[in-house]
């Protein structure tokens, strides 16, 4: 277990004309009416408790009455547009409950609570502001996890809906205790896979508190799945371990129940079973992949020297010549994904010819 370093201030890089293509595309770049910036115009603000009366980092803010009325409505509108086809019939029976904010971390969120009056049923989405890295860990969770994003981009102003589930820190201190073995073996696959999935595809920073558990009651037990929640280090950080959740001391307790649970066989057995799925999402998704890969090639996401760093420490890892030649953090994901698919693929014709 290493006590691994993030950069403490990751820049925000401008998403570029290229990507911008990407996104009118695949229906990603809708026009939204407002701005991330204006949402930092409000007048003051309170904390926000949790149930514990423990400070949850985020700030509840209001607005003066003359700019409420209109910030309310458009808020409205981004939820008809980021859920529906933004037709304007629903907004009467939607009210804003929230609009939170976030100072800890790099992306600085508004959380808003969006609540339908007619039968009290409330979700959230967030306003964040667009940088590109992010957005390309939000596509690629998209195309490489078992779960779809839904997210908007425009202009300067990002839109990402909630993703539900229980906090990873708070679940392995407070559920993680109560289940039953059979359980702990299954959330200690998941991690393996969780974690195999994040080094593969370089989404970095995966602490407990950047993830979240969803139960899901399956017949007579529950299954236990893991979901990343945060997209700001997807290829932006030179150490090769902050791409792999397992080395974060914030996971040791993951760490262990995977020791506890397995052998190294069944460990690999698992990393071999994730790895195989994310070839086949990568053939399922290639043509949108190829052009996400494309823009991420020529951009610029990182400093040089992360990408200096990280190359030499996956060609550490696989021994692909393949890897020092990379320019971009875009080259180093694409060499991983391309490795991948190789390794899978001559996996297979050496199974055949042994039958």
């Amino acid at each position: 277990m290493q006590d691994l370093k993030i950069s403490k201030k990751k820049p925000t890089y401008p998403v570029s004309q290229k990507l911008q293509a990407y996104l009118s595309r695949y229906n990603r770049n809708i026009k939204i009416p407002i701005f991330y910036d204006d949402l930092l115009r409000f007048q003051g603000s309170v904390t926000v408790y949790d149930k514990n009366d423990q400070d949850t980092l985020w700030i509840r803010v209001y607005f003066d009455e003359h700019e409420r009325k209109e910030i309310d409505l458009s808020l409205k509108k981004v939820y008809t547009i980021l859920h529906s086809d933004g037709n304007d019939t629903t907004i009467p029976f939607l009210n804003v409950d929230a609009v939170d904010y976030c100072t800890f971390g790099n992306s600085k969120p508004f959380r808003i609570k969006i609540r339908n009056i007619l039968n009290d049923n409330f979700t959230y989405f967030y306003v964040k502001k667009a940088d590109a890295s992010r957005i390309y860990g939000l596509e690629l969770e998209h195309m490489l996890s078992p779960y779809n994003l839904n997210f908007l981009v425009y202009k300067d102003t990002l839109i990402e809906e909630h993703i539900a589930g229980i906090p990873g820190d708070v679940f392995i201190n407070t559920y993680l205790p109560k289940c039953t073995k059979s359980e702990k073996s299954q959330i200690a696959k998941e991690f393996v896979k969780f974690n195999e999935r994040c080094m593969i595809r370089l989404l970095g920073d995966m602490r407990s508190y950047n993830y979240v558990i969803v139960p899901t009651h399956d017949f007579d037990h529950v299954v236990y799945k893991i979901r990343a929640i945060d997209f700001d280090q997807q290829s932006f950080e030179g150490k090769f371990n902050i791409y792999r959740p397992q080395f974060f001391k914030e996971n040791f307790k993951m760490v262990e129940l995977v020791q506890e649970s397995f052998k190294k066989f069944s460990v690999d057995q698992y990393k071999i079973e994730e790895r195989s799925i994310l070839v086949k999402r990568l053939k399922s998704f290639q043509g949108r992949m190829d052009k996400l890969l494309n823009c991420m090639t020529s951009d610029s996401i990182s400093h040089e020297a992360h990408i200096e760093s990280l190359k030499k420490s996956i060609f550490d890892y696989t021994l692909d010549q393949k890897f020092m030649r990379c320019k971009t953090m875009g080259d180093i994901l694409k060499r991983a994904l391309e490795y991948l698919t190789r390794n899978y693929e001559s996996v297979n014709i050496q199974a055949l010819k042994t039958k």
